[in-house]
């Protein structure tokens, strides 16, 4: 009975993992408890994604104003800067806006590499109490992940939505009815789709560096972080 007993105390304890719904809303709570920095996060995927949207939806306006074959048009598109391509070429978009929309996305990461260091320079007494109840590396990184996840699919959806609104206005309003009725709808769902593809991964980007260095944080490290 002894050795059964001495066995029972010593066998190891099986392993408590929270479910991936509870670390959504661990994650939401957290979002909600620091708003303003988390607000701060979404604006700038806001803007950058949504001048990414505003680019290919005018490419995508413009193409079809060009191959509407409608003179009037195509001259009205060249004196208000437009290049124009040969006959038989697609209008795509310039090396310049290329050029311009890598900045802004690169400057996009930058800030929420940032935004999500000083995070985690605020959070060390959180992480330490989460190691010290027992909270492995890879729970605290998928809780960083989850809401840089939340965050991206939240401001790069607010992006892609009034950036594809804001050159569909401003066509209407150069060009009339017209220029919505010979754009490739489709081409714009996708560009839009793909905006939000995009604004999510830079999210997750963005935060892979500061997630990985609160997960490797020790415990002690952690509580006296901020003494």
């Amino acid at each position: 009975m002894l050795k059964k007993s001495t066995r029972s105390a010593k066998a190891p304890q099986r392993q408590v993992v929270l479910p991936f719904a509870k670390s959504v809303e661990i994650a939401v709570k957290s979002i909600r408890s620091r708003f303003f920095r988390s607000l701060v996060t979404t604006i700038s995927l806001v803007l950058a994604i949504s001048f990414y949207a505003y680019i290919k939806t005018n490419t995508h306006i413009v193409s079809g104003l060009l191959m509407s074959d409608h003179q009037s048009v195509i001259e009205q598109l060249a004196l208000q800067g437009f290049d124009v391509p040969e006959p038989g070429q697609v209008h795509t978009t310039s090396p310049k806006e290329r050029w311009i929309l890598f900045l802004s996305l690169l400057v996009c990461v930058v800030g929420i590499v940032n935004t999500q260091l000083m995070a985690v320079a605020d959070r060390f007494r959180e992480i330490g109490t989460m190691k010290c109840l027992g909270a492995l590396d890879r729970f605290v990184l998928r809780l960083f992940l989850i809401e840089a996840a939340l965050q991206g699919v939240i401001g790069a959806a607010i992006g892609a939505l009034s950036g594809t609104g804001i050159a569909v206005i401003g066509a209407l309003i150069k060009f009339g009815p017209f220029a919505v009725q010979s754009a490739d709808i489709t081409q714009i769902a996708i560009s839009m789709g793909l905006a939000i593809v995009i604004g999510c991964g830079l999210s997750i980007i963005g935060v892979l560096y500061p997630a990985l260095l609160a997960a490797r944080m020790q415990p002690i490290e952690a509580m006296r972080g901020r003494d």
